[in-house]
């Protein structure tokens, strides 16, 4: 089974694997959606995403950068 949006690790793992020179704290939630649904393991309705799970996302990636 792939990426869903409660895998908010799993999924800031990947990103900053993909987007290495990527500071997430500048990162717009709209972009962030978009490179969420384009990876290769992601397999969850986009509509299914709100506010509180992008936030997730981006402090999991915000922690794995330090």
């Amino acid at each position: 089974m792939g990426l869903r949006w409660v895998d908010s690790l799993e999924i800031a793992i990947e990103l900053s694997e993909k987007h290495p020179n990527v500071d997430p704290l500048v990162l717009n939630f709209v972009d962030l959606r978009e490179w969420v649904c384009e990876l290769e393991d992601f397999d969850d309705d986009p509509d299914r995403c709100g506010e509180k799970m992008l936030e997730a996302i981006q402090m999991a990636w915000i922690d794995e950068m330090e």
